[in-house]
């Protein structure tokens, strides 16, 4: 067999195209592919919705692969084991609750299994903005606005695209990027104390883990909020290299979104 460059390069512009055609509307638009997003696109996927990741660096999963200060290993409690054990990673059990793993299997599993679940993962995309559409009166988020990371990163005047959305889920970590835009450009108070972006606390891991998965919510109409980017919009503390918290946040997301959507 012989190989043509021009062949190669047009099965990769036809499968790309076809991946992106299929996912310009949405039940569900992630945005980061942090763990917690890959965990609801996972279960999203599992439930038959349709929903697509959008993550702005290269590599999807967060801050995951890194462990702790660039030890590849992550903690995560007895409470979200479940989750662990279905997503078939390998734990090691330290005593006292605490469970470790491999965060490169970790992180690259969860990365597997969300896209072998039917949820696509669109790496170097950057949500920049969001659709908005009136509802009852008032303003609901209906989507996302996006481009190449690189065009944002080099400031180039390239109009984005739209990808329409039953629901948008926040999972940006620690900046709550969608949050922000919202509250910013459409001038509204999203269901936090301030109506604001509150900004996380420092380091409590305990109060972190459970901050997290009670925040996981609605923080305006059409607007999730996830992992650590809940602890920003609602003013939680970080919790640092344990994870059972970001994977517990991601299920509820799903949970509550396959309950939404029917």
């Amino acid at each position: 067999m012989l190989l043509s460059d021009t062949g190669i390069s047009k099965r990769i512009i036809e499968g790309y195209t076809e991946k992106l055609l299929g996912s310009l509307s949405l039940d569900v638009a992630l945005v980061g592919a942090g763990p917690a997003n890959l965990v609801a696109g996972y279960y999203l996927g599992k439930a038959g919705l349709k929903a697509a990741v959008f993550e702005s660096k290269l590599a999807p999963g967060g801050g995951m692969w890194g462990g702790g200060m660039m030890f590849n290993e992550i903690v995560v409690q007895k409470d979200a084991l479940e989750v662990v054990e279905e997503l078939g990673i390998r734990t090691a059990d330290k005593g006292g609750g605490y469970f470790t793993m491999d965060s490169v299997e970790a992180t690259s599993t969860l990365i597997s299994k969300c896209v072998k679940a039917g949820t696509r993962v669109f790496n170097l995309i950057k949500a920049t903005d969001v659709l908005f559409r009136e509802e009852k009166g008032s303003p609901r988020v209906s989507g996302l606005v996006v481009s190449w990371s690189p065009v944002e990163s080099l400031g180039l005047h390239v109009d984005p695209l739209g990808i329409e959305a039953r629901f948008v889920v926040d999972g940006t970590g620690h900046p709550a990027d969608i949050c922000h835009i919202v509250a910013r450009k459409l001038d509204v108070k999203l269901r936090t104390k301030t109506g604001q972006v509150v900004g996380e606390m420092p380091l409590w891991a305990e109060k972190g883990e459970q901050f997290t998965v009670e925040n996981t919510a609605e923080v305006f109409p059409g607007l999730y909020v996830v992992g650590m980017a809940a602890n920003n919009a609602f003013g939680g503390p970080r919790m640092g290299p344990i994870f059972g918290g970001m994977l517990l946040s991601g299920k509820k997301a799903a949970e509550v979104l396959i309950k939404e959507l029917g």
